[in-house]
């Protein structure tokens, strides 16, 4: 019985990869995945680190402070509500546009609830910083944008970057629910391949496309550990 199932499987995997139509649905996938990361991981980074210096700016102007307000609500709004949700909102109701691209869609509805972690991070990294750096740039002469961008900010990276790789890796596994609003993307290609008539079965799509998951989040990792040791022997130098 064992055998028979581990026959069985080894079949089914070996028709995954040479059958064409089967690898069609995991390139389209694996494509749609990674575009859909790529472009709400920019966006995220972009709107994150926008909005976590509206909320650590110490301006009393009226225009800042209502940004404040209008970041805060933005990130209480985006942190509280499921991601699902979001995706519902932004396809049928902000990009209700008949023939507007899906990608598109998703890229926004992903890279806006990134941001809003991303936010938060480099927020809580730039306050991790002692403030007495603060106040040597400051007797230094520096204003306040260059104490932070020089002296506060650097220092704030290094305590950033695992916090944002561990954001950036949930990002492109949440990327599978975008078969929600009838893309194709990893997850729902394996779906569609164990649906077929030909495999009839799940697990071995599933398990392939569990082992892309892995390569991508793989990748992600080894690329910040290569950077946080640039960053280290960077201090050592």
């Amino acid at each position: 019985m064992t055998n028979l199932f581990a026959a069985k499987f080894f079949e089914n995997i070996g028709k995954i990869f040479t059958n064409p139509e089967y690898l069609g649905n995991i390139g389209i996938g694996l494509v749609t995945t990674l575009v859909i990361s790529v472009g709400a991981v920019i966006l995220g980074c972009i709107l994150g680190t926008i909005v976590a210096f509206v909320t650590i700016s110490k301006s009393t102007s009226p225009v800042m402070k209502v940004l404040k307000v209008l970041c805060n609500a933005y990130v209480t709004v985006i942190r509280g509500t499921p991601m699902a949700l979001q995706l519902f909102i932004m396809y049928f109701v902000v990009f209700a546009i008949r023939g507007f691209p899906p990608e598109i869609t998703a890229i926004v509805a992903f890279g806006f609830n990134s941001g809003a972690y991303v936010a938060e991070n480099i927020r809580a990294g730039i306050l991790s910083v002692d403030y007495g750096q603060t106040e040597a740039g400051r007797a230094l002469g520096l204003n306040y944008t260059k104490t932070m961008t020089k002296i506060v900010v650097p220092q704030a990276i290094k305590n950033v970057i695992p916090a944002m790789c561990n954001e950036f890796i949930a990002l492109i596994k949440e990327t599978s629910i975008v078969s929600m609003i009838g893309m194709i993307d990893l997850t729902q290609a394996a779906k569609l391949i164990g649906a077929g008539n030909a495999l009839a079965a799940y697990l071995e799509p599933m398990l392939v496309v569990a082992l892309f998951y892995l390569a991508i989040v793989y990748a992600l990792t080894f690329a910040i550990k290569l950077l946080e040791r640039r960053l280290r022997a960077g201090d050592k130098r």
